[in-house]
């Protein structure tokens, strides 16, 4: 398994198995990331669709088993199949999600989606608890971006919003496992390969 240095220094996307969504590349973060934790992580400050300041690292990293994944309100391609993929992982969950497990969606149009608007968001989707949206400055959203894989080395598809919401960021903090999915594989494969990260699953509800 791939450990936080893997991530960060070329791992590629296809990972237990799982083929990537053509678009997207998982490469080496920007020598503009900021140190956080062991360094590999920015701490920049992002807001949840609660309205509550977070950090990136200390707050919603460090010690814990994550699902990230990119997306934006207004997206029609392939965030709303994204977002119903993960509403089915969530529930597969159950109590692991907020407990064991917790799950993230940074916006990538954090100059439109503001907390209120995640919050609504949240509402029309009935997101259940362990789940953040979150947002933050547009420099830092790109920051995080980078830092997570979620680019292209193509300028120009990498200027494309919808080449970057097709892909979940997964992994354990403590172990420094970290892969990748697509979200738009069954529910199921998402979920095991957060079941491989994390150590402590024994079933699921």
């Amino acid at each position: 398994m791939n450990t936080r240095r893997n991530l960060v220094t070329g791992m590629g996307v296809a990972a237990l198995g799982l083929i990537a969504i053509p678009g997207l590349t998982a490469g080496p973060a920007r020598s503009r990331s900021i140190p956080a934790g062991d360094g590999y992580f920015p701490n920049t400050q992002l807001f949840t669709h609660e309205g509550r300041a977070v950090r990136f690292y200390d707050d919603l990293i460090r010690g814990k088993v994550v699902a990230i994944n990119m997306m934006y309100v207004s997206c029609a391609g392939r965030c709303p199949i994204a977002t119903a993929n993960l509403l089915r992982v969530q529930k597969m969950l159950g109590e692991r999600a907020g407990r064991d497990v917790f799950m993230y969606s940074i916006t990538l149009q954090p100059e439109l989606d503001t907390p209120q608007q995640l919050k609504a968001f949240v509402d029309r989707h009935h997101v259940g608890p362990g789940w953040l949206f979150l947002t933050g400055a547009p420099e830092d959203i790109e920051q995080l971006r980078f830092s997570l894989g979620f680019y292209d080395v193509n300028p120009e598809v990498d200027a494309n919003l919808a080449n970057h919401s097709g892909m979940v960021r997964i992994g354990n903090d403590v172990y420094q496992r970290w892969t990748m999915a697509p979200a738009l594989a069954e529910p199921e494969q998402i979920l095991s390969t957060i079941n491989h990260v994390d150590s402590r699953a024994v079933h699921t509800a």
